[in-house]
C-alpha cells in the first residue's frame, strides 16, 4: 500500500512534464491514470501501485499523441480567432464596377486588337504564339498589345 499518494502523483506528473506535456495535460493524465488504478483495484489487487500509475500515465500519453496525430489538435473555441478575408461589400461593388468599365473599354477596341490583347494578357500566350495564331509578325503583336494597353489604361483612369 502506498503511504503518500500526493508525493507519488507529484512524481508521475513531473515525469510527464519532463516528457514535454503541458501542465494541464499532465494533470489530466495523472487523474486518468489514478482513476484507472482505482477501477482496476476493484477486481484485482495491485502489488506495485506506483509502477502501475507510471506505466498507465505513459500509455495514456502515447495514446493521446496517436489520437492527436490522426485527428489533429483540439482547440478550445475561446482560443480561436476567425478572420474573414473576403472583401467587404464596398470593395466587391467597386470591383464589379471596374470589371464592367474594363468590359466597356475592351469593346471599344477593334476585334483584331481585342483578340490579340486578350490572348497575350489574359490567355497566357507568348508573343510568338499569338503571332502564329493570328498569322502576323511578332512585331505586329507587340504593337497591337502596346496600343491596346495604352488605350485601356487611358480609358480606365480614375477607376
Amino acid at each position: 500500500m502506498v503511504k503518500n499518494w500526493g508525493a507519488l502523483l507529484t512524481r508521475v506528473r513531473a515525469m510527464l512534464l519532463r516528457r514535454g506535456r503541458s501542465s494541464e495535460d499532465a494533470d489530466d493524465l495523472v487523474q486518468e491514470a489514478w482513476l484507472r488504478l482505482a477501477v482496476y483495484e476493484r477486481e484485482t489487487p495491485v502489488v506495485k501501485p506506483g509502477a502501475f500509475l507510471f506505466r498507465t500515465a505513459l500509455n495514456l500519453a502515447v495514446s493521446a499523441d496517436r489520437a492527436r496525430a490522426v485527428r489533429g489538435m483540439e482547440v478550445e473555441v475561446e482560443e480561436v480567432t476567425l478572420v474573414d478575408s473576403s472583401p467587404g461589400t464596398e470593395a466587391a461593388v467597386l470591383a464589379r464596377e471596374r470589371v464592367a468599365r474594363l468590359d466597356v473599354c475592351l469593346r471599344r477596341l477593334s476585334d483584331r486588337t481585342r483578340a490579340i490583347y486578350l490572348d497575350v494578357r489574359f490567355g497566357g500566350m507568348s508573343y510568338p504564339e499569338a503571332a502564329q495564331r493570328h498569322r502576323i509578325t511578332v512585331s505586329a503583336v507587340e504593337k497591337q498589345v502596346a496600343k491596346a494597353t495604352m488605350l485601356v489604361t487611358r480609358w480606365m483612369e480614375g477607376w
